[in-house]
């Protein structure tokens, strides 16, 4: 892409050293200060557990485990959903020295066995619904010894029967023993470009940044929420919704299935959320469709209220004054309007919104914004636990991913990728010596995204250094970039893969929205609304290309869309087409639709 920085290096500025040697004894300060407050909680389990229970069910765990010779550096599998059980078990672990991990749920037999293979794991503790497939893959795993139970029978022991064996155990004398250097988790990451690599982080790595977060995100000393939802093998799931939680004493609610997320988000009201951009992406569409059923003359007013906060939204970006009167209709919009969206929405509580792992279209962001709900961008990786830049509340910049954190420094190489160097920044890649001297050099992690800096420190994701597209004239385009706007424009979209490398021009596949796209078939007349049917049918396919030809006026003529595919049939986390954390697999997508691709560049 053609885009110039204007600094090549900046700096978040000195970090903050925790007050605490190790998760455990991070824990055990929470366990002093909060006790008899509420630290998970998950409806559908009917569970409540304070921080004085979980320090129990932690010492009790640790106590069957440590019967099982699990030692300090051991490496400890886990297989399991959002549940209340996670956080005593990846603590007890983690008290002993031991080094827990998380597989993520929709992993075949194959990828289990290469994952706890990669470990040396002899320990996996799991649930009855994940248990064909790891039993399928321990065929292949001769170290594995105990397969532990949660939530009934059907492997060596269940946990029950494990906090059964030394109730009264204390780990403290063990974990002393625990400092910054010993290795706390591992993060397998999501393989877009080969077998998953071993994301070694230490306590003193995740340590040291969750110092920083309560300043960071504004959170309250006591009485803030999160929500538990995603992938607990995601990094993004660990460092906002366990970790973080853990060192400052949050309440965590259980979410058990990611698509029940709009249902608990209300029910919690958290204090920081941080989603994807398809989460964004999708409630912006449902907000627009409920505002489109309203009344003529309510619509109509809502709709002015909007362009008028958008139009607030964008001069404020800009540095520009806000005139008086315009300001005056926003407000009053907001009152009869905004106000109670965010309360519906159940976000009128959050003194922190993020979002994060994939771009996101500005379009989405200044809506969002416009009705009160300023959502900022972050950007990390699991080889820097998570974070690198964060927009800051009431400091957001759309359309950037915020300034460094303190402690972190980046800059840019020739070739514009971005390093970053932090106590942040991985131990190693497990097993991987040689592909750990490829990222790590002199103390800078190459992070594989080409991005921008501004005036003000704050950076721009470009994309991914391997994603690029360099077409048949040699020209540079985002993949990321274009999907974004194609996604913008149309509802329908729900994932949009671009494709030109080394072409003349660019074409796209393009799968439906699962929830959008059968309500607005219907809304047309159209009887089948499967999404099978749905990818054939006429009046979708003149949608679609009428959003595409919409996202247009956003891109230069060579990043535009010439031609489309409908692609039948949903493309779901951890299938063919994307990762666990819902990451385009393009090499896979390339060759599973080969045919499809060439037929696009025949004419």
């Amino acid at each position: 892409m053609e885009t110039t920085a204007t600094l090549t290096e900046a700096s978040g500025g000195p970090g903050a050293e925790p007050e605490a040697p190790n998760l455990y004894a991070a824990f055990q300060r929470t366990v002093d200060r909060y006790g008899d407050e509420i630290a998970i909680r998950s409806e559908e389990e009917g569970v409540e557990l304070t921080w004085d229970e979980v320090s129990g069910r932690v010492r009790a765990i640790a106590g069957g485990l440590n019967s099982l010779g699990v030692e300090r550096g051991e490496s400890v599998a886990m297989l399991l959903g959002n549940r209340s059980q996670f956080i005593p078990c990846d603590l007890a672990i983690a008290s002993l020295g031991a080094v827990p991990f998380s597989i993520y749920q929709t992993s075949s037999p194959e990828q289990i066995a290469y994952v706890v293979g990669d470990s040396a794991a002899r320990i996996v503790i799991t649930e009855t619904a994940y248990l064909p497939q790891l039993l399928e893959a321990k065929k292949e795993l001769p170290r594995v010894e105990h397969v532990i139970v949660v939530d009934g029978e059907g492997g060596t022991m269940t946990l029950d029967e494990l906090e059964a064996v030394q109730p009264d155990f204390d780990p403290a004398p063990i974990a002393a023993e625990i400092d910054f250097d010993d290795p706390l988790t591992l993060i397998y990451t999501s393989g877009t470009t080969g077998p998953p690599k071993g994301v070694v982080l230490t306590h003193g790595n995740l340590l040291r940044l969750l110092a920083l977060l309560k300043e960071i995100l504004d959170l309250p000393e006591r009485g803030a929420k999160v929500i538990s939802w995603l992938p607990t093998a995601h990094i993004a799931e660990r460092a906002s919704n366990y970790y973080t939680p853990v060192y400052l004493g949050m309440e965590v609610n259980i979410c058990p299935d990611p698509k029940r997320i709009i249902e608990y988000l209300p029910k919690v009201r958290p204090t920081w959320y941080f989603a994807v951009p398809r989460i964004w992406e999708k409630l912006k569409a449902g907000l627009e469709g409920n505002l489109a059923g309203l009344p003529e003359e309510q619509q109509e007013k809502a709709q002015a209220g909007l362009d008028a906060a958008i139009q607030k939204v964008r001069l404020e970006q800009a540095g520009e004054p806000v005139p008086e009167e315009l300001a005056a209709a926003v407000a009053q919009a907001d009152e009869a309007l905004f106000s109670n969206l965010r309360v519906s929405l159940g976000l009128d509580q959050a003194t922190a919104i993020s979002v994060g792992a994939a771009p996101i279209p500005t379009e989405v962001l200044e809506f969002f914004h416009a009705i009160g709900i300023e959502i900022g961008e972050i950007w990390g990786l699991s080889e820097t636990c998570g974070l690198v830049t964060i927009n800051r509340p009431g400091e957001i910049k759309i359309g950037s991913v915020g300034p460094p954190i303190p402690g972190c420094d980046v800059k840019l190489a020739e070739d514009g990728e971005l390093l970053c160097r932090s106590p942040y920044v991985m131990a190693e890649y497990r097993n991987q010596p040689e592909k750990t001297k490829e990222v790590i050099i002199d103390g800078w992690l190459h992070t594989g995204d080409i991005g921008v800096i501004d005036e003000d420190g704050f950076v721009t994701i470009v994309d991914r250094k391997k994603e690029l597209i360099i077409n048949a004239a040699g020209k540079n385009m985002s993949p990321a970039n274009i999907e974004a706007h194609v996604k913008a424009a149309s509802p329908l979209v729900s994932q949009c893969v671009a494709i030109g490398d080394g072409r003349p021009y660019n074409v796209a596949l393009i799968s439906l929205d699962p929830d959008y796209a059968p309500v607005w078939a219907s809304q047309k007349g159209i009887e089948d609304t499967d999404l099978e049917s749905l990818a054939g049918n006429e009046l979708v396919i003149d949608a679609i290309a009428e959003g595409i030809e919409k996202s247009k006026s956003k891109m230069a003529r060579i990043e535009q869309i010439k031609k489309f595919k409908i692609i039948p049939g949903e493309w779901l986390p951890g299938g063919d087409e994307l990762t666990p954390t819902m990451k385009l697999k393009r090499k896979p997508i390339s060759e599973k639709y080969e045919e499809e691709i060439e037929a696009l560049y025949a004419d």
